[in-house]
């Protein structure tokens, strides 16, 4: 069977995925305030406008390089006529959906660091499961300010953060000796090994603290606070940061997704064709990204997140509902 059958398969299948359990959500009697929207309104629109609308939010995470959580909750959270929790529970579900997919692969070849994921994602999974609790606590308007407070905080990061490629660390601190967090990866554009060591390793995890929280609370992820800490913070080789951070969303995510599951808080109808359009989207997103200008990108994104940060922060003031 060829590659080109499979992924229609794959496409056919998911297809047929969404509607059966898109109907079965109708069928079933939906929690109390999920949405806003006409009870007129055909089962099959709300799914398919977000099959849409993620479809593209994938392209552009892609191209980004942000996850696809990210972009989902505020926008999602601002602009559709969902609950936030549902949305929160279902951006949660789509960050670990990428995070697992990429997962095992990013392993495999060495360049996600078992022995530097393992404290953090202790850390940050415990923390996680404290933020969703507190989310799930807090009443909608706090939240909505806190998620668009949150947003605009990363769009800063985002503008102002730099990228180490080898970031120079003379010596490993006493923490990562004793808990042995150092590595060689094979770095294929040169065709060399690097060695490599980390340092401030006490500052790190504590700050794995709060991205732990952030994440569980909003349902965001936690690839764009990350990669910062373990490169330019840590001192981990960027490639080794952003493998890792992405297996540590498998863990994270994984942690704060189980008591929004629990909570009810998981839709069928919103994470299905949530998951399936962020999935699309990045495929395409990967043949794009070598024919795109990486800065315009880089702008285009904190221009969406910039937007929907302040509809959030707006949405939560009162202001613009």
């Amino acid at each position: 069977m060829s590659q080109r059958t499979v992924k229609w398969s794959v496409i056919v299948f998911s297809i047929l995925s969404l509607l059966f359990m898109s109907s079965a959500f109708v069928s079933a009697e939906a929690p109390a305030g999920d949405t806003a929207a006409n009870p007129q309104t055909p089962w099959w629109v709300w799914p398919l406008v977000l099959f849409i609308v993620t479809f593209f939010l994938g392209i552009v995470a892609v191209l980004g390089g942000v996850g696809g959580g990210v972009l989902f909750v505020p926008i999602i959270g601002g602009f559709f006529p969902f609950n936030l929790d549902f949305v929160r529970g279902a951006g949660l579900l789509v960050a670990l959906a990428g995070a697992l997919a990429a997962g095992p692969g990013l392993l495999k070849k060495g360049m996600a660091d078992l022995r530097l994921a393992l404290p953090v994602a202790l850390i940050a999974s415990s923390s996680a499961i404290v933020g969703a609790m507190m989310g799930l606590a807090m009443p909608q308007d706090v939240v909505q300010i806190a998620l668009g407070v949150t947003i605009l905080g990363i769009v800063l990061i985002i503008f102002l953060a730099k990228k180490s490629e080898y970031p120079d660390v003379k010596q490993a601190d006493a923490l990562s000796t004793a808990l042995r967090i150092n590595g060689i990866y094979h770095e294929v554009s040169t065709g060399q090994d690097i060695n490599w060591k980390i340092h401030r390793t006490p500052k790190g995890l504590a700050l794995f603290i709060i991205i732990g929280i952030m994440a569980g609370m909003f349902g965001l992820g936690a690839g764009w606070a990350n990669v910062p800490v373990l490169n330019l913070l840590m001192g981990a080789p960027l490639k080794v940061s952003v493998a890792t951070s992405k297996f540590l969303l498998s863990i994270t995510d994984t942690s704060a997704a189980w008591i929004y599951v629990n909570n009810g808080a998981v839709l069928p109808m919103m994470v299905v064709p949530s998951i399936i359009g962020i999935m699309l989207g990045s495929i395409v997103g990967v043949r794009i990204l070598a024919k795109t200008k990486p800065a315009a990108i880089r702008y285009m994104v904190i221009g969406l997140l910039l937007f929907a940060g302040s509809r959030a922060l707006l949405k939560g003031l009162g202001i613009w509902n």
